[in-house]
């Protein structure tokens, strides 16, 4: 039995309708499913590096799409750019990342450019990371005091002096310093530091000698500049400390008296103890036994011819300087 000519072409158009519903659901999941790389930075630029010098930046990958992106390969290009960790192959999930260093170090002067081509099955098959950098001249490190001679010092006891460090050309890091004698140190700079182009830092240099006789040394900086290390020849001799003594007096007692009786001790108001082996006939005593450093209390007594000893005189303090 026919249908009338007006029913078959409604059923025609519905038909055509539903094919064209089902052919766009299946592309709309087939884009879901696609995996995407990026990176982050887009761009890595390394600025200004002294030639020899290098400087390492980080790069991060990370799939931001909806399915799994296996990459297979990536390449640098560009003179003294380079990769490190990055081990190849390797897969990352939706979301995942993975973090990788890239290392400049210029051999010649001028501007450099470079790429990394990052090979994978994401939705953009080759990931490209721009690269620039500049290599620039190595500074200079200048010292204000090549050589220095601290002259004649008292062993064990110290003399400082002052100089300052320069960077020229460009800036200058030291990284450490070094001496070949005990007896000169550095003081006054915290390392490693880093001096801008034309800048300088102040530093000291103390000599300590521990025995007489001239002593030597020389203070090495070490530092990425073109002329490192750089280096302070040091001088000094060290001087026997000189002896210290006490020399005392007082008024002769009214009293017949046939002589005195010298004390001392390391503490205001004693207690005493006696310095002169004997009886010291005269006014005055010089104490030859005292050390550089410390502070003595001194007092004197009368001695009649009984033998009987006065009471102690006032005190008198006497301050011996170091050493």
């Amino acid at each position: 039995m026919s249908s009338p000519p007006g029913l078959t072409r409604r059923l025609t158009v519905v038909f055509t309708f539903a094919l064209f519903l089902i052919s766009t659901a299946s592309v709309a999941t087939s884009a879901s499913l696609q995996g995407a790389l990026t990176a982050s930075p887009s761009s890595v630029s390394f600025g200004n590096i002294q030639v020899g010098s290098s400087l390492t930046r980080h790069e991060v990958l990370t799939n931001s799409g909806n399915a799994t992106v296996a990459i297979s390969k990536a390449t640098v290009t560009g003179a003294g750019f380079r990769l490190s960790g990055l081990s190849l192959p390797l897969s990352l999930n939706k979301g995942q990342s993975v973090t990788f260093s890239i290392l400049f170090t210029p051999k010649v002067l001028g501007s450099a450019s470079g790429a990394i081509a990052v090979v994978s099955n994401a939705s953009k098959p080759t990931l490209t990371i721009a690269l620039a950098g500049s290599g620039i001249p190595a500074g200079g490190l200048t010292s204000s005091l090549t050589a220095l001679n601290f002259g004649s010092v008292t062993i064990r006891t110290s003399k400082t002096l002052r100089a300052t460090l320069t960077a020229t050309v460009s800036s200058v890091r030291i990284s450490s310093a070094t001496s070949t004698s005990s007896e000169f140190s550095l003081g006054g700079l915290s390392l490693p530091t880093t001096i801008a182009a034309g800048q300088s830092v102040s530093f000291t240099l103390t000599f300590t000698p521990q025995t007489s006789g001239t002593a030597s040394g020389i203070i090495s900086f070490l530092s990425n500049a073109g002329n490192s290390p750089t280096v302070e020849a040091l001088t000094g001799s060290g001087t026997a400390a000189p002896p210290h003594s006490v020399s005392l007096s007082w008024i002769a007692s009214p009293s017949a008296v046939v002589g005195y009786n010298v004390y001392r001790s390391a503490t205001s108001s004693g207690p005493y103890t006696k310095v002169n082996s004997a009886l010291n006939a005269s006014t005055s005593y010089i104490d030859t036994s005292v050390k550089g450093g410390v502070t003595y209390y001194y007092v004197s007594t009368a001695v009649a011819g009984s033998g009987v000893e006065s009471k102690s005189s006032n005190q008198l303090r006497a301050v011996i300087p170091s050493p």
